[in-house]
């Protein structure tokens, strides 16, 4: 497996990049709401649903602004090896091709947990769609959980949406804590338990964003400056364009 290998300048400067370039040019909102640092003093492992490619740059970014603690992020090995520059900022690796090399993956997550650290993790596996139900997912968060059984678990949702404008709006809720005797339940169980938290919270967080309408972002904190689209300059262009006509047609 491939650890971690954290750089706190790359990390200063990717960080600036990540948010004023990556994510204002491709998303209007980015929103989170939740408390991410419930137990400041434990170890934490963060589950989330996994359905885009930004999900990573979006983790990076909330934790980045949300906590002070120290974040570790697992990640396909296969990715990890082409853009190996993510160790830098926290990845690290799991090779899924056979049950035997999971084995270091999760042998080092739980030693980060065990450390203190925090730990997010995408318990699908793989990317799957936003709608797919039921939600399914592997026994890695179940084994490391029994073999590290003071962790919390706080499941993590992101839903991404299109209303009025050209780009994308993206909510992400923190839910709540989940702390139990991991070690006395069997890895089928912890794995239903997980699924049915993290499904529950996806589909009300998902009832919120369609009811709530254009508006709903309001209620969930902005973390990234809000990029503009084509359609808001044309717009801004339309409106000064109206004002050059009034002046010039006194």
């Amino acid at each position: 497996m491939i650890e971690a290998s954290k750089s706190k300048a790359f990390d200063r400067l990717f960080l600036k990049y990540n948010e004023t370039y990556l994510l204002r040019k491709h998303f209007r909102y980015v929103g989170f709401q939740g408390e991410l640092d419930p137990y400041p003093d434990r170890s934490i492992l963060y589950v989330m649903n996994h359905s885009s490619w930004w999900d990573g740059l979006l983790v990076y970014e909330l934790f980045r602004k949300k906590s002070q603690n120290d974040h570790y992020v697992m990640m396909e090995e296969k990715q990890l090896r082409q853009f190996q520059f993510f160790r830098k900022l926290g990845a690290y690796s799991i090779d899924k091709s056979t049950p035997q090399s999971l084995i270091p993956s999760l042998r080092y997550t739980c030693r980060l947990l065990k450390e203190g650290k925090r730990i997010w993790m995408f318990p699908q596996g793989d990317i799957q769609h936003l709608e797919l139900r039921p939600l399914t997912l592997k026994e890695g968060a179940a084994h490391v959980l029994k073999q590290c059984p003071q962790t919390v678990v706080i499941p993590v949702t992101v839903y991404y949406s299109l209303f009025h404008h050209q780009k994308a709006e993206v909510t992400m809720v923190a839910g709540e804590p989940i702390a139990e005797a991991w070690d006395q339940m069997e890895k089928r169980v912890i794995t239903a338990r997980l699924a049915a938290v993290l499904e529950g919270q996806m589909d009300t967080h998902r009832a919120r964003i369609i009811n709530g309408g254009p508006e709903v972002t309001a209620e969930f904190e902005r973390l990234v400056r809000q990029g503009g689209s084509t359609s808001e300059a044309f717009m801004a262009f339309k409106r000064r364009m109206s004002r050059w006509k009034s002046f010039f047609g006194r």
